[in-house]
């Protein structure tokens, strides 16, 4: 059954700090919503929630429902996420008052179905992509509505809801609910194996994605991609490798560690060069998709491209936090093998070239890596250990299990061990908690150095934290 939204319904939010669960929140609070939250956790995305009007409560449990459920308003509408377990004290209250429940992507294929949308999916580079076109949007005065899962330095938040005809969307592949959402203009950026804990098998997301691709009006697809060329029919493709035979693209003219020269095409004809301020070649095929977005929708090239010195990539999409003892602190989100690859690609060049953003040059690469999930880790072992032996120094953080149960055998220990099967010449460190990882960074690092954080978990916040960072 469809979401019914109207304004007079007010909507509560189980776990209201999630990427995904906030964005959808603080959209529908602009949009004139009466909305509440709980999360037991303390994040500056509250913070963020509490100035768009959304009252956040703190515990999840019976009490939050009795509060939301005994105002004079009529009886809310309870929004929950695959995040959120079937036996969570507050989820079950809602229930047995009788209040209906839905899931958070219930609320985005409502609010993308009802306008012209673009949507974004795809394995890497989602956030990114939507980003990159929401400020592109804004910088030429289309005030998008933005729900998305990262920061978008344009406007400060995740969730925007604008007063322009366009919303852009970052869907999720992860628990397959992106089969619900009908886009004016779907995008995907890439598709490769992931989220093995809902997909028993490869074949299963590409259905799943394909169902996506069915429901929007009109497909742009990355044509560089193998498994999207061979199971995917586009209306519209791009790639960064040929300009022929397909309806945008941006060939790479030099790579360097603080920027991208590009010759960008359409219909296979030359028409314009440009520098692209955020190096390396998946921003680059992530700049390309949100070229060619906004171009579908009848923004002018010029105006785009004197845009581009605007750009900015969202939080934690290799973001400087600052030095510690003259060490460069960087925090990424890559957790996936292509994602670590493409991350220290990329630092790598900066390290090679003698330039990027970063405020001096490193003189090695550092990397400080979180597993995410005990099923992703034992599916890529291998490939984890091939991307990361990038590096020139190697420490492991424990397994972040996002609720999972561990596996047996496999550890952050596990991964090491094929690290240094594959490279036994590679310092790679393995850290049991927070305080021996920083003791190790203080001990087997050494100034100049650049330690890039990379996973989804928690250790990013807690080490910079631990680093008096943040």
């Amino acid at each position: 059954m469809p979401l019914p939204l109207h304004r007079q319904k007010p909507l509560h939010f189980i776990g209201v700090g999630g990427a995904g669960m906030s964005a959808a929140a603080m959209v529908l609070a602009d949009r004139g919503f009466i909305v509440t939250g709980s999360d037991s956790t303390d994040k500056q995305t509250l913070q963020l929630l509490r100035r768009k009007g959304i009252r956040v409560f703190k515990y999840q449990n019976s009490s939050t429902i009795k509060a939301i459920n005994g105002s004079t308003y009529d009886k809310p509408i309870v929004i929950t996420s695959t995040a959120v377990s079937e036996l969570n004290a507050e989820l079950v209250a809602a229930r047995r008052a009788g209040l209906e429940v839905f899931h958070r992507s219930d609320v985005l294929a409502a609010l993308i179905n009802r306008q012209l949308s673009i949507a974004v999916a795809g394995s890497h580079g989602k956030t990114t992509t939507s980003t990159l076109i929401a400020t592109f949007l804004s910088n030429s005065n289309h005030d998008p509505t933005a729900i998305i899962g990262g920061i978008l330095p344009a406007i400060g938040c995740n969730g925007y809801g604008g007063m322009g005809n366009l919303l852009v969307a970052e869907v999720d592949e992860s628990d397959g609910s992106l089969v619900k959402f009908r886009a004016s203009l779907g995008i995907i950026t890439n598709l490769e194996l992931d989220h093995t804990n809902h997909y028993a098998k490869f074949r299963d997301l590409i259905t799943t994605m394909q169902y996506f691709a069915s429901g929007c009006s009109r497909l742009l697809a990355n044509r560089d991609c193998p498994v999207l060329r061979d199971y995917f029919t586009a209306q519209e493709w791009w790639s960064n490798e040929i300009y022929e035979g397909v309806k945008f693209a941006g060939i790479p003219v030099s790579l360097k560690g603080d920027h991208t020269l590009v010759d960008f095409y359409e219909d296979g004809e030359l028409m314009c060069r440009f520098e692209l301020p955020l190096p390396g070649l998946h921003n680059l095929s992530n700049i390309t998709a949100a070229v060619a977005s906004c171009r579908l929708q009848g923004l002018n090239l010029d105006r785009l491209t004197i845009n581009l010195v605007k750009l900015k990539p969202p939080s934690r999409r290799f973001d400087y936090c600052g030095t510690w003892k003259s060490r460069i602190i960087v925090d990424d989100y890559a957790h996936h093998p292509s994602e670590v690859k493409a991350t220290l690609g990329m630092a790598r060049l900066m390290v090679q070239s003698h330039s990027g953003p970063l405020p001096q040059s490193p003189l090695r690469l550092i990397a400080v890596f979180q597993p995410h999930r005990y099923t992703r880790t034992a599916e890529f072992l291998e490939s984890f250990a091939m991307a990361l032996v990038n590096a020139d120094q190697i420490l492991i953080a424990p397994i972040y299990s996002a609720g999972e149960k561990p596996i047996p055998g496999i550890s952050n220990a596990t991964l090491a061990s094929v690290i240094e099967r594959i490279r036994p010449d590679l310092i790679t460190l393995v850290a049991n908690n927070y305080t021996q990882l920083i003791q190790q960074m203080e001990s087997f690092t050494q100034p100049g150095d650049l330690i890039l954080m990379m996973g989804a978990g928690d250790m990013n916040n807690r080490c910079k934290q631990l680093l008096k960072l943040c």
